[in-house]
């Protein structure tokens, strides 16, 4: 971290001066490459909705934390959320719903259970940090377990990418090449329930959904092939934090809804090219 901090002072930035938007600007690019990434392939996916479930799912996840006596549920709602994506991938392949009914039904019930819980005794306002996130207050060690996850995907990535790409594509041809669908497609989930939980603290569960779809949805209008889409997707999301981070420093807003108003211009912007290809 010190050799990043002392990169930072060389800016002639008035910014520069706070260690916490330092902390900051190296969590949102980080966050920026992971929500890059694993957004495009949640698009390939049609996942949309699971993500958005997870995130409002979460505040089951606080709840159960704060019932036991956690003063910081992070892992309990990390945990909830796995138990939750394998819930929801299970019901998938035994029942006959569909995909979207399922999730709905998941996180209607969760997302219930977490708003009864939490607002018992009027105290539901000491949670309100985790509807809107305060990427501002994260801390080193925090910013470690970042880096961690993002080794974790690109694990993933390295051994899983291209049956995970080709499961997007027909499921049929992936089950006939002896790929593990179920366990593929559980994992998969997982790892988003995971990146998606860890990040509602700092993003807010009210909009993480849309950063981890709006710069894949954008990419996708513009590339041309599967390499160009997950960079393009990247670099849409890593613009779009930054220049949020700033603006949101400079006009004193919420930083994750910022960059989601950035990244939701890239995206009408994208239908442009979209419309000349």
């Amino acid at each position: 971290m010190e050799l990043w901090y002392w990169f930072l002072e060389l800016l002639p930035f008035s910014w520069v001066e706070f260690d916490f938007m330092k902390n900051a600007l190296l969590s949102v690019i980080l966050v920026s490459f992971l929500f890059g990434h694993l957004g495009a392939m949640v698009i390939n996916r049609q996942m949309a909705f699971f993500s958005d479930a997870i995130g409002h799912a979460a505040l089951t996840g606080i709840a159960i934390g704060v019932l036991l006596g956690f003063s910081e549920p992070l892992w309990v709602m990390i945990i909830f959320a796995i138990i939750l994506s394998f819930g929801i991938s299970y019901l998938r392949r035994i029942s006959l719903a569909s995909a979207d009914t399922i999730i709905g039904l998941f996180m209607s019930f969760a997302l219930a259970l977490g708003v009864v819980l939490l607002s018992r005794g009027g105290n539901f306002n000491k949670y309100s940090k985790y509807l809107i996130g305060d990427i501002l207050s994260i801390t080193s060690q925090e910013i470690g377990w970042i880096i961690l996850v993002i080794l974790l995907v690109i694990l993933f990535w390295i051994f899983h990418f291209n049956k995970l790409f080709l499961l997007s594509l027909n499921p049929s041809v992936a089950k006939s090449r002896k790929v593990n669908i179920w366990s593929l497609d559980f994992i998969f989930s997982a790892l988003v329930a995971v990146v998606v939980t860890m990040s509602i603290q700092w993003i807010g569960l009210l909009v993480i959904n849309s950063l981890l779809i709006l710069p894949p949805s954008a990419a996708r209008n513009i590339a041309k092939n599967t390499f160009q889409y997950i960079w393009i997707s990247v670099i849409i999301s890593l613009i779009s934090g930054i220049t949020g981070l700033m603006t949101s420093f400079y006009m004193g807003t919420a930083t994750g809804a910022t960059i989601v108003l950035f990244a939701m211009a890239f995206f009408l912007v994208s239908l442009t090219f979209k419309s000349k290809v």
